[in-house]
């Protein structure tokens, strides 16, 4: 059972990083959206320490970096 599982999330991750990779370098709002793609990718790994709370804070913190359009937070 815990195979089966294992082989989804590795499946999903690897369709994840494959979108994430397609849509890279073709604007920067693709570049964002590769950018969270490849973060949620993350939960399907099992070598990631991370969980949805950890993804959804480093999203925000995409979109926000986009926003300002700087990494400086003044």
């Amino acid at each position: 059972m815990s195979d089966d599982r294992s082989d989804r999330n590795e499946e999903y991750r690897e369709q994840l990083r494959e979108i994430a990779e397609d849509l890279r370098d073709d604007d920067s709002e693709s570049e964002q959206l590769a950018a969270i793609l490849y973060r949620v990718s993350d939960l399907y790994d099992e070598r990631e320490e991370t969980d949805p709370q950890t993804v959804y804070r480093n999203v925000t913190n995409i979109l926000e970096i986009k926003e300002r359009g700087t990494l400086s937070r003044e």
